[in-house]
């Protein structure tokens, strides 16, 4: 049952993209791509040959592979409820940011190997906006682990429910708040970044993989695509009372999953991305969100 979790993430990580896509097309009024469209685009680039540039070396060869092995290894620690996970320990929340922060990490090598500007320059916006993303993670799964008195996402998720106490539902809002922007940021989706744009003097995730090609560039889809269902299992395992049986569990997450793509669909049609020097300020509003939730733990512990 412990695979519960990984399974289900595989299956709502090839669904989201598409689902994203079609609530875009609908919101825009036309016809738009299929469902299956993005994968349909990655077994073209599966299909495709790889380029590398003659000033580029060994770190750019390798870099999306191990990106997409650390986000593999990141998804295995996410329980499905009190299923649990493949990987379990304490602390094991902590060892799920720094896994995918190393793999950030290469990606941002990757495209600093490539020796242009252009992806210098969305390389260090990368590492800027992640580096202000990353507290408001810590900052709420520090003040779940006070609540539950666990440090696994195992542990927490199977003691933290919702209640009818006003503080833990002013917590959990808080917390879908908070993964769910984080989520924004991480995936380089509007309104910090634009998924779609071309225009290099704006771009952050999209500049940083110009040259690549090929295979290369599939699996750094697919990385996104899985850290994007991730971030909406988190999510569900935060607001589902896991005393419910397995049928309802799955309901309930297919519906989180669904609003989820709803949402960033929506936020992508109508919201325009902030200006880049206005990025800084939203991340960091993130982070100032979680600290309410920290300190409200705090309250409830007087």
């Amino acid at each position: 049952m412990r695979l519960l979790g990984f399974l289900f993430l595989i299956v709502s990580a090839l669904l989201i993209p598409g689902f994203i896509l079609r609530i875009k097309s609908i919101a825009a009024g036309r016809k738009g791509p299929g469902i299956w469209q993005p994968y349909r685009d990655i077994a073209i680039l599966f299909a495709k040959g790889q380029v590398f540039s003659n000033t580029t070396g060994l770190i750019f060869q390798i870099a999306p592979a191990i990106n997409l092995s650390c986000i593999i290894a990141a998804a295995m620690l996410l329980p499905f409820g009190r299923y649990g996970s493949l990987i379990s320990f304490d602390g094991d929340f902590v060892y799920f940011l720094y896994i995918l922060a190393l793999g950030r990490f290469f990606s941002i090598i990757s495209a600093l190997d490539t020796g242009s500007s252009f992806e210098g320059m969305g390389a260090s916006r990368e590492a800027l906006f992640s580096m202000l993303a990353e507290p408001a993670f810590f900052i709420l799964f520090a003040a779940l682990a006070i609540v539950t008195g666990h440090t696994s996402f195992s542990g927490i998720f199977s003691e933290y429910t919702i209640s009818g106490d006003h503080n833990i539902l002013i917590m959990t809002l808080i917390g879908v708040f908070v993964l769910f922007q984080s989520s924004l940021v991480e995936t380089c989706r509007v309104p910090v970044d634009d998924p779609k744009t071309h225009l290099e003097l704006t771009m952050i995730h999209e500049v940083m993989i110009l040259d690549n090609s090929g295979f290369d560039k599939a699996l750094i889809h697919i990385a996104t695509y899985l850290k994007q269902a991730m971030y909406g299992l988190l999510i569900y395992n935060l607001i589902t009372p896991f005393k419910l049986n397995l049928v309802f569990q799955i309901i309930i997450f297919v519906l989180v999953q669904a609003l989820y793509a709803i949402t960033a669909g929506l936020i992508e049609s109508f919201r325009a991305r902030n200006k880049m020097n206005r990025n800084p300020k939203f991340i960091l509003t993130i982070s100032a969100v979680a600290w309410i939730a920290f300190v409200i733990i705090l309250i409830l512990k007087k």
